[in-house]
């Protein structure tokens, strides 16, 4: 049965108005972007059999263009939509940092840059720009590698930092493996950009590896000196 003849009380669009979207289950999220169904199947099926098929939202946010695109009842503008909300989130987050005021504390930085990192399937090297009071003047992903690696180069972030007119910055990068236990090579980097920051007058204060749930900073690890 179409879920327009439903009882409304069951209706997924008419539950998030009453009762505000938390009371939706995944597949009922998942169906408001799907919006249709196929013969024999709804939206709200259709998200369920993609929970199946994936595990999870965030799986199925994350996953490949074309298992989306050639999942029965999917297609490309289903696909747009689920990642036009997960472009939504990003941008939701990246504004609520601008304006949450200072930026003092690892596990503030941590939130935003996880949910930025986490999923991507190679390793980005990313910059929050900071002025003189430590609120956020800009993020940037600077630099982008393969599965194990991104270069990074000491002379192009001093280049951005000044470029920005920044004071101090928190440095990122994600490690794809999902562990988030620096290497010796992050190690030696990070404080190799710390000595080049310092020659203008600008603070690394931090520089997080962000894995699958989890993150080191570098700074709580005393590891930027």
């Amino acid at each position: 049965m179409a879920i327009k003849k439903w009882p409304v009380t069951e209706r997924p669009q008419e539950k998030l108005l009453t009762h505000g979207a938390k009371s939706l289950s995944d597949a009922e999220l998942l169906a408001l972007f799907i919006r249709s169904g196929t013969r024999g199947r709804t939206a709200i099926d259709i998200g369920r059999e993609l929970l199946i098929e994936f595990g999870s939202l965030r799986q199925i946010l994350t996953a490949d263009h074309n298992r989306i695109c050639d999942f029965r009842g999917c297609g490309p503008a289903k696909y747009a939509l689920l990642q036009a909300s997960l472009e939504i989130g990003r941008r939701f987050l990246d504004q609520t940092l601008r304006k949450q005021g200072p930026l003092n504390s690892s596990h503030q930085a941590a939130d935003f840059l996880t949910y930025q990192l986490r999923d991507l399937k190679r390793e980005v090297f990313a910059i929050i720009y900071l002025d003189t009071r430590h609120q956020v003047i800009d993020y940037e992903e600077l630099f982008s590698g393969t599965l194990n690696g991104a270069a990074v180069h000491p002379r192009e972030v001093v280049r951005s930092v000044l470029e920005y007119n920044a004071s101090a910055v928190i440095l990122a990068h994600n490690h794809p493996s999902g562990i988030a236990e620096p290497s010796q090579s992050d190690t030696t980097l990070t404080r190799r950009l710390r000595k080049s920051l310092a020659l203008i007058d600008v603070r690394l204060l931090d520089h997080l590896v962000i894995g699958d749930g989890e993150y080191v900073s570098m700074s709580d690890r005393g590891l930027l000196d």
